[in-house]
């Protein structure tokens, strides 16, 4: 099968086993990120320039080989994650399953606040769920970033949160009109 290619430039970590793609304008703090998500235990695959493969019907993603395995945090420099934390938080290639996008958050810019559609993004010709997040000074990114794994993780296997209170709301509105609600 033809491998189609391509990259961009955002980092690749796996969080619970599934392959986020972190993308947003450059310094915006995806490698800063990718450092948290690995902190807590998750496992980096590219950081800066992520390699995209197709693959069928699904995307792997890899590092270029001159940085791979490297880190880059503004002010501290490039960091080897082997020799820093070990070589059990870096892989030479991993899925791409989720792509977070972290959007600086200011007063005109809107997120969705219910959840009840994932918005899609086209990779390679694979389409791929989508999240964008709010990037703000002294917030956790890497906590949002784990939040919509799970939430992305819960959504294969059931009920959305969304789906949830709107079947709250439907069965405490038929209560109160005293029959289902069409």
């Amino acid at each position: 099968m033809e491998e189609i290619k391509t990259q961009t430039h955002g980092a690749l970590i796996e969080v619970l086993d599934t392959g986020v793609l972190l993308l947003g304008r450059s310094g915006i703090g995806k490698s800063e990120c990718a450092l948290d998500l690995i902190q807590r235990g998750h496992v980096l695959v590219a950081d800066d320039r992520v390699k995209i493969a197709r693959r069928g019907d699904r995307l792997v993603g890899s590092a270029p080989e001159m940085i791979r395995y490297f880190l880059e945090i503004r002010g501290i420099g490039l960091l080897y994650l082997p020799d820093l934390y070990g070589p059990e938080v870096v892989r030479s290639e991993g899925p791409i399953d989720l792509v977070c996008r972290l959007v600086e958050w200011s007063e005109g810019v809107t997120f969705d606040r219910i959840g009840a559609q994932r918005a899609r993004e086209m990779f390679a010709g694979v389409s791929l769920p989508l999240v964008t997040l709010p990037a703000r000074p002294a917030g956790s990114v890497a906590t949002l970033v784990e939040a919509s794994v799970r939430d992305h993780l819960q959504r294969a296997r059931g009920a959305t949160g969304a789906e949830r209170i709107d079947a709250a709301l439907r069965a405490l509105q038929a209560e109160r009109s005293g029959g289902p609600l069409r």
